[in-house]
């Protein structure tokens, strides 16, 4: 019977991120990936990647490429290869028939109508519902019809977990109901693939939403039927929006390509964030990968829902957009502002790009915001004026502008220093305030009102585009 081989010794941590490949690697599980991998990588442990695509229906390979993408993207390895569960359904049925065999589940004939007339008794009653099988305690079931296989749970006394994050959490075993282990198609259903799939990967430390704790007793319930090993149980609060409510969409309940492509965050500041997001070191923000992987443990996760922030996780991206090299930000964005300016950049362009990081990356706080600060570049003469800088170009502005070329054709260096010291002479001889001067500069050289200093616009460009775009506009050629 085939099952999965994790090479580990008995005393190593195991931890595991099990995605049902049914819709994209949202941020919640994003933030479960990256707790598991931290507790492995602290301990020097492994971490497992399982596939939960028993679903055919619904699961999909665009969705388990992009859950394998995006955690590549987050730098969230796994050791060894992704393993699928359904390559174990014959495994999970052995433990069901193994678990009948020795009297701890049994087959079960009870009728969809049998099973609603007791939810309606249980609503009618105002209790919670939980099956009760009239063949739990008999095996005479027609021969020619089909059935399912139920756990005989525990009906006496408690069940207890002392949660990692949680604390000890206690449930009476008589609310834990006689669940299926198996369809009457003989199929398994999560609830054992998942207690199977974890024995034989050698998974310790269960780390997942507090979703699943109700899920984590009847669990335990497979787990001592069969003899085996209790893992560490750690369930995570769930994230909520900054408004206290569940996350959803509006709240940031994205999939993490969302924030790579069209968000235009960085992987290490969304790696950042979702560690901070229920988890804490002191005071620390921002740290570093080496820092998580030192720090991380889960007694410092937090009980309560921690809350989901698009204003911080955006400037905190700001913060790694301005510490990251100008060359690996240029390569992330060239293609945004071809996509933007209809062509390509070739290699000197991506020079002047990636000079021009230090001035843009202060005013960005996402991919998004740098490429288009950066478009100015690189356009075309003449210029597009939008409305607002047409408006700094009117009336005396011109004039001004034709004395601020004349001063400028004079400079034998060009430089930020030599241009601000030109265009300053200007705005004193005419005894008008720098900024009524460089107004209508930058309208000229960018074709917005607003932009990087206009001084590092002036070194940017070079002598001959910046006159060449100051000229454009002194003689009304710009569009």
């Amino acid at each position: 019977m085939e099952k999965p081989r994790v090479s580990a010794s008995p005393q190593a941590i195991v931890t595991r991120f099990a995605p049902s490949p049914t819709g994209f690697l949202h941020i919640g599980g994003a933030r479960t990936a990256l707790f598991n991998w931290l507790y492995a990588r602290r301990f020097g442990g492994r971490f497992v990647l399982r596939i939960e695509d028993t679903d055919k229906a619904r699961s999909t390979q665009a969705a388990i490429d992009a859950i394998l993408d995006g955690m590549t993207w987050l730098g969230l390895d796994w050791d060894g290869d992704a393993w699928f569960q359904s390559h174990f359904a014959a495994r999970h049925a052995e433990v069901a028939r193994a678990l009948l065999e020795s009297g701890h589940a049994y087959r079960c004939w009870m009728t969809q109508e049998e099973l609603a007339a007791q939810r309606e008794a249980a609503q009618k009653e105002r209790r919670p519902f939980r099956i009760r099988s009239p063949w739990r305690d008999r095996d005479d079931g027609p021969a020619d019809q089909p059935f399912v296989v139920r756990l005989r749970a525990p009906q006496e006394g408690e069940t207890s977990i002392d949660d990692a994050v949680q604390g000890r959490v206690t449930v009476r075993n008589e609310e834990i109901d006689d669940f299926v282990l198996l369809r009457s198609d003989g199929t398994p259903t999560y609830m054992l693939a998942v207690v199977v799939d974890d024995h034989d990967m050698g998974v310790t430390h269960v780390i997942r939403g507090d979703d699943h704790l109700n899920n984590a007793f009847r669990q335990i319930a497979i787990i001592r039927a069969m003899g085996w090993p209790v893992p560490t149980y750690g369930h995570v609060p769930l994230i909520h929006g900054a408004d206290g409510a569940k996350l959803s969409k509006r709240h940031g309940a994205l999939g993490v390509e969302t924030y790579r492509d069209e968000l235009g965050m960085l992987p290490e500041a969304l790696f950042n964030y979702l560690l901070r997001l229920g988890w804490g070191h002191g005071d620390a923000e921002i740290i570093s990968r080496e820092e998580a992987i030192q720090w991380f443990d889960l007694p410092q996760v937090g009980r309560a829902p921690a809350r989901f922030d698009m204003k911080k996780l955006e400037n905190l991206n700001g913060h790694y957009l301005r510490a990251a090299d100008p060359r690996r930000i240029a390569s992330l964005i060239d293609h945004r502002i071809e996509g933007a300016l209809g062509r390509g950049l070739d290699a000197g362009d991506i020079d002047l790009l990636t000079r021009a990081m230090p001035v843009l990356t202060p005013r960005a706080k996402d991919l998004n915001e740098l490429a288009e600060a950066a478009q100015f570049l690189f356009k075309l003469r003449p210029l597009d004026v939008d409305e607002k800088a047409a408006a700094l170009l009117e009336g005396a502005a011109r004039d001004l502008l034709a004395l601020v070329h004349e001063s400028l054709q004079k400079l034998d260096t060009w430089t930020v220093e030599a241009t601000e010291q030109a265009v300053r002479e200007v705005s004193e001889a005419e005894g008008v305030k720098l900024g009524q001067v460089a107004q209508p500069l930058r309208a000229a050289l960018t074709g917005r009102a607003t932009s990087p200093g206009i001084f590092d616009v002036l070194a940017l460009l070079g002598r001959d585009e910046s006159l060449a775009r100051i000229g454009d506009q002194m003689t009304g050629k710009g569009k």
